[in-house]
Parts: C-alpha cells; sequence; structure tokens
C-alpha cells in the first residue's frame, strides 16, 4: 500500500506530466487493469476497474463496490489510495474523494484525474536491457593492494531501479558476493555521470560465441542518493520508451 514515503513530493518515481497520466490510465483501462482501491488506512479494499477516462470532464470512472454498503464507505471517505501492479509496474495515486456516477446504464464511481502518480520500477518489478548500440558504461575505482587506484570500465547488461548488471570483459574484478565496490561512476551516455555504491550479488563465467570469456556481475546499489535515484529511473523510462517505439514500429 502507499506510504509516506511514496506520496512525499520529492519521489524521484512522480510522474507529474498530465499527458504521461492520461495515456497510462488509458492503457491501463483499454487492458482491463484491475485496481485495488482502498479506503480508511487500507482496513476496507475492493477490486474496481477503469472504465472511462474523461480527460475534458477530469475525471475517471471506475467499477463501483459490489456492497451497497462499502459504495456508501468510500462516497464518505476523503481519502482513497489505488494500486496496481502494470506490466510489473507499481502504479499507486490518491483521490480526496469520489463521486457517484452512472455508466452505459450501471452504477459506477467518479474520481478527478490525479496531478501525479507513483510509477514505481523496483528490482523485484522490472529491470530492462540497456541498448547495445549505445553502450552504457560503468567504471569501477577499484584500490590495489599498493593502495593505487585502478579503473575498471564495464560495460551495463541491464539496469533496474534497484541495481545493474554488469560485464568485466577483462576479468578484472572480484566476483565474490557480498564485496563492495565504493567508488563507481555510471555514465548514462547522455552527459549524465552519477557516483554509485556497488555490492555483488551474483556473479557467473559466460563464454562468448567468439569463444572469449567473460566475467558478469549482478550488483544491487548502496545508500543510493535520491538524486541519483531519480535520474536513473528517468533513464530506464527513456529507454522503455524508445524500446517500445521501435516494437510498434514508430522508430
Amino acid at each position: 500500500m502507499l506510504n509516506d514515503d511514496d506520496i512525499s513530493d520529492d519521489n524521484p518515481f512522480r510522474v507529474s506530466s498530465r499527458r504521461e497520466i492520461v495515456s497510462l490510465l488509458n492503457s491501463m483501462m483499454d487492458r482491463n487493469q484491475l485496481l485495488s482501491l482502498m479506503i480508511k488506512g487500507g482496513s476496507e479494499s475492493v477490486i474496481t476497474s477503469i472504465l472511462e477516462v474523461d480527460e475534458d470532464e477530469d475525471c475517471i470512472i471506475l467499477d463501483s463496490a459490489p456492497s451497497a454498503i462499502l459504495n456508501e464507505h468510500i462516497l464518505e471517505s476523503n481519502k482513497i489510495v489505488f494500486e496496481a501492479l502494470y506490466n510489473n509496474i507499481r502504479i499507486t495515486f490518491m483521490s480526496n474523494g469520489a463521486d457517484s456516477a452512472e455508466h452505459e446504464g450501471r452504477h459506477a464511481l467518479r474520481v478527478t484525474i490525479p496531478p501525479s502518480l507513483i510509477r514505481l520500477q523496483r528490482r523485484e518489478y522490472f529491470r530492462i536491457a540497456t541498448p547495445m548500440a549505445k553502450p552504457i558504461k560503468c567504471t569501477i575505482n577499484m584500490v590495489r593492494e599498493d593502495g593505487a587506484i585502478m579503473p575498471v570500465v564495464t560495460l551495463l547488461y541491464n539496469i533496474s531501479a534497484g541495481g545493474v548488471g554488469l560485464t568485466d570483459d577483462k576479468c578484472i574484478l572480484d566476483g565474490t558476493l557480498g564485496v563492495i565496490y565504493d567508488n563507481c561512476i555510471l555514465d548514462l551516455n547522455d552527459g549524465t555521470t552519477i557516483p554509485i555504491k556497488l555490492a555483488v550479488r551474483g556473479f557467473k563465467e559466460v563464454k562468448l560465441t567468439t569463444g572469449k570469456t567473460v566475467h558478469r556481475f549482478g550488483c544491487e546499489f548502496v545508500d543510493i542518493q535520491r538524486g541519483a535515484l531519480g535520474a536513473i529511473q528517468r533513464f530506464i523510462t527513456k529507454i522503455e520508451r524508445e524500446q517500445n517505439a521501435k516494437a510498434s514500429g514508430m522508430l
């Protein structure tokens, strides 16, 4: 359920673009996406779905609850939380109340289109492959035994809000699970560089079709700053849009 961290104004996963919000709601409606509607701090809830998104009237029409009493409680509530898992992405938004409505001759609920929503792509939900045409680099500044810094440039093969998948083609890095690399620089290939700290959570040797052996790491972000996480989230959204556009023939 939505918590105080989710709804804070500086949440890096917050979407405030009206166009993007309406597009997402319409997509959820077209796919008959089920939503959890929660009131009274989550003590009462019902499964609903979007019947109509009316941008001109600034409202969403939703299925009503199956019981008259629950509908009454919803209409009396001044805080309604909605949550859905859409395309393995957690979507949450809030409404300050609901009105009674009708849709195609049946009872329904009407809420205002939210001014913002949380589109949460955490590691356990979603990770995306990075583009091969423009490889994303992560430089890990490894400390040698003599204290000298040796930069090791790795390439990302996937990224999520929780971490990255890296390829060390020179097989230099220590793949011991739990090893932490404190001084890393993630280059998002658009002029954005982000200092990060990584913990090794997975390791394997991979033999390429060329016969070359490389090392692959699954790494988790450690103590990542909110601003850095926001930049990574925006980058993930950008990649996703580009991949969707290619799949639909728009690129």
